[in-house]
């Protein structure tokens, strides 16, 4: 009977020690987390990133280019159509916006797909 005591208080100890081990990996899961989250909200909106806007020089009188006329005006220059990459340089417009763009341009038949990510003036 003693012997079988013992070996209860053993494994007593050594889950006690099993529990402590899994509360500290716990915390250190929850702080990655966090951590993790933080980074992903400031990836999706940087400082000062979210109310950038492309502005492009107009003549006196005119208003600014939207994102649009500046998609626009790319696609419209190329006679045989623009790539995707390219539009990205040229307008320096992140991923999401160019994307967004040429979805609103294409609902309203100013540009067309020539081929998988190749765009021209309709």
């Amino acid at each position: 009977m003693k012997k079988l005591n013992d070996q209860l208080k053993t494994i007593s100890k050594s889950l006690a020690s099993l529990s402590k081990q899994v509360d500290k990996i716990s915390t250190q899961v929850a702080k990655l987390d966090t951590a993790k989250k933080k980074a992903a909200t400031k990836k999706k909106a940087p400082a000062g990133r979210a109310a950038k806007k492309v502005v492009r020089k107009t003549a006196v009188g005119k208003k600014p280019a939207t994102v649009l006329d500046t998609v626009f005006e790319v696609i419209a220059r190329a006679k045989k159509g623009v790539s995707i990459d390219t539009l990205k340089q040229k307008t320096n417009l992140d991923p999401r916006q160019l994307s967004n763009a040429l979805y609103k341009l294409s609902k309203r038949a100013k540009i067309q797909s020539v081929s998988r990510g190749v765009y021209a003036k309709k």
